[in-house]
């Protein structure tokens, strides 16, 4: 029984840091899109090139690859239908990071609506 517990914690700790590092990911991806929109190049090519050379777009990208390993991992020794209903705490982490990192108001409409997301993923999940 401690080993099965031990290892569904083990698991369910992977799960929130995958998601988590989604969420750090999209904060990364906007940092530096918008450090790399403000200092960009005449025409696409220039927009492009500086958003490839942003050092913030490349962490946010890196995030998101060990992120994705890590939600490899969790995906083949779990149910789809156990682990997917929490990417919907992914939801709920992004806002945050964009209100407190980024100062993102966050109005009644934006909080209810990121819940009903959230609550939707766990109940579509429930529902199989």
């Amino acid at each position: 029984m401690t080993g099965i517990l031990l290892m569904t914690l083990r698991l369910f700790l992977l799960i929130l840091a995958s998601v988590s590092l989604s969420a750090l990911a999209q904060l990364a991806l906007k940092i530096g899109t918008t450090a790399a929109i403000g200092t960009r190049s005449a025409g696409i090519g220039g927009e492009m090139g500086s958003l490839a050379q942003s050092p913030m777009i490349i962490v946010g990208l890196g995030l998101y690859g060990v992120g994705a390993l890590l939600w490899l991992f969790v995906l083949g020794r779990v149910p789809l239908s156990f682990a997917y209903p929490f990417v919907g705490m992914g939801f709920i982490l992004t806002m945050l990071a964009g209100a407190f990192w980024l100062n993102e108001s966050l109005s009644f409409a934006r909080i209810a609506g990121t819940l009903l997301i959230a609550t939707g993923c766990v109940l579509v999940a429930r529902s199989a």
